[in-house]
């Protein structure tokens, strides 16, 4: 028997329960982790809370992403042994193990061995925000050198992680925030600039940066009303890629916008990387390659324990943090 964390019905961060569970041996294809830390994702509150793309089978573990050390193998699996320190990439199933426990089975096309310079609580957080980042960014918009990228809800780990992809490939970022009490830390974490759109008009701003040209990509998790300004922020022939429904808003469709700029808007989800073999490997090598020389690395908010689990959900629902909330075990 290990703890792990199940739910019995959706609601608040309540139902969040440390249980005794079976954990079965690894499938063929499968490798056992003895889970070190757990990164903490705003898909698992959705699933929670019952606004996710999945619906749960009650009782229901979840979890996307940890890190930790290989407890057993499948019979199939060759290129990891027992004793690796290995981190997980999200499944396309977030029940799928489900990284909230002391022992999780995962697939080993989904298990990577981290850098040695990063610790259990850093490889926890590298994933999910990665992958989904590296997809948009350079899979779909082929974001490239002297271009301009909107990076929205840009104090989350995904929008940390944005910062740091585009910086590599020398874009300029360009972060969105609601008001200015985050804006020095943004820009501490990569940002070169950014805007606070409650307090400032975001489409002068960003024609004024670029001057006059707009930015090529945006890259957004909220919908709602920030659509319009967002699209208008456009350079000709640019492309947003919307990855979430943060707002609880109705998202109208700039039609004359769209039409006038030539632009492409597209729903996006990190599960068009982790879905595809060739791609996923095209995500690993660049996001290892970025980790090893310390051009990516997570930013951690703020770390719980275990046993804390329900508040290290209400921390992350406050919006307070800056980076990847983690839970160790």
């Amino acid at each position: 028997m290990i703890r792990a964390v199940r739910i019995h019905g959706y609601g608040d961060a309540s139902v969040l329960r440390i249980e005794n569970v079976e954990v079965l041996a690894p499938a063929a294809n499968e490798v056992q982790i003895k889970v070190k830390a757990i990164g903490i994702n705003r898909a698992e509150v959705m699933f929670r809370t019952h606004t996710y793309l999945q619906e749960a089978s009650f009782p229901s573990r979840l979890g996307y992403e940890a890190s930790g050390v290989v407890e057993m193998v499948g019979a199939s699996v060759t290129g990891f042994v027992v004793g690796d320190v290995v981190s997980v990439i999200p499944s396309l199933d977030i029940t799928d193990g489900g990284t909230y426990g002391e022992l999780v089975n995962v697939q080993s096309r989904l298990v990577v061995r981290h850098p040695e310079n990063l610790s259990f609580e850093e490889a926890a957080a590298v994933w999910m925000p990665y992958v989904t980042a590296w997809g948009a960014l350079i899979e779909q918009a082929k974001l490239c050198r002297g271009e301009a990228v909107i990076i929205s809800a840009a104090s989350s780990s995904v929008g940390i992680a944005a910062f740091q992809i585009a910086k590599i490939v020398g874009a300029t970022v360009i972060a969105t925030t609601r008001t200015g009490a985050k804006r020095q830390a943004l820009l501490d974490a990569g940002a070169d600039h950014v805007v606070a759109t409650d307090e400032e008009d975001l489409v002068a701003r960003v024609l004024e940066i670029t001057h006059g040209s707009g930015a090529r990509v945006v890259f957004d998790p909220v919908g709602g009303p920030s659509f319009g300004p967002l699209t208008a922020s456009m350079a000709r022939g640019g492309i947003l890629l919307e990855y979430g429904v943060l707002s609880a808003e109705p998202t109208p469709f700039p039609l004359l916008t769209v039409l006038s700029k030539s632009l492409t808007l597209k729903g996006y989800l990190y599960t068009e990387v982790v879905s595809d073999d060739a791609i996923l490997v095209r995500a690993k090598t660049f996001i290892t390659d970025g980790l090893v020389s310390g051009a990516l690395r997570p930013l951690i908010a703020r770390t719980f324990a275990f046993a804390d689990i329900q508040d290290a959900h209400r921390f992350l629902e406050s919006n307070e943090q800056i980076g990847k909330v983690v839970v160790t075990v």
